[in-house]
């Protein structure tokens, strides 16, 4: 079973999440073409803008700018 994990900032939208985790297994499926659909794991890591840093700076201290 082909497993998709994404990391990234905090989705609230849990329609959203489900959007996504469907284009993801969308994307895949037809990229790989014999796999199928059902197979496909997709897990979210979430982290909030405190946890996470970029340039050197934190992501919550670049959102405030």
């Amino acid at each position: 079973m082909p497993v998709i994990i994404l990391e990234g900032g905090k989705i609230d939208d849990p329609e959203k999440k489900r959007k996504l985790i469907t284009k993801l297994t969308d994307a895949a499926c037809e990229a790989y073409g014999t796999i199928p659909k059902q197979a496909f794991i997709v897990i979210i890591k979430e982290n909030s803008a405190e946890n996470i840093g970029s340039g050197g700076e934190c992501l919550a201290d670049r959102m405030k700018k």
